[in-house]
């Protein structure tokens, strides 16, 4: 997007521009999320690929933002996001 604008060759005597546009593929999953069951007490991993390193993202429960915390880690290595949960009960599903 940076490098979008109206570049110019210029002779001195004479000129020509061009319109550069920068269009920007949308981020897509590469691998999407998959449901869990596990035990209470035990710790879900849920992970996610998308299509472009570095977007930041997100996590919910339902509508309510997870921000990292002792129950939640949020990790992102590269182009994977990971959201992990401690000491599962039932509040948690």
């Amino acid at each position: 997007e940076a490098d979008a604008g109206e570049y110019t060759c210029d002779t001195g005597d004479q000129q020509t521009t061009a319109a550069v546009v920068v269009k920007v593929p949308p981020v897509t999953f590469v691998k999407a999320l998959h449901s869990l069951e596990l035990q209470e007490g035990g710790t879900a991993h849920l992970s996610c690929e998308v299509s472009k390193p570095d977007v930041p993202v997100e996590w919910k429960k339902g509508t309510s933002v997870i921000l990292s915390s002792q129950k939640c880690s949020i990790k992102q290595e590269g182009n994977v996001h990971t959201l992990v949960i401690h000491d599962l009960n039932r509040a948690d599903s």
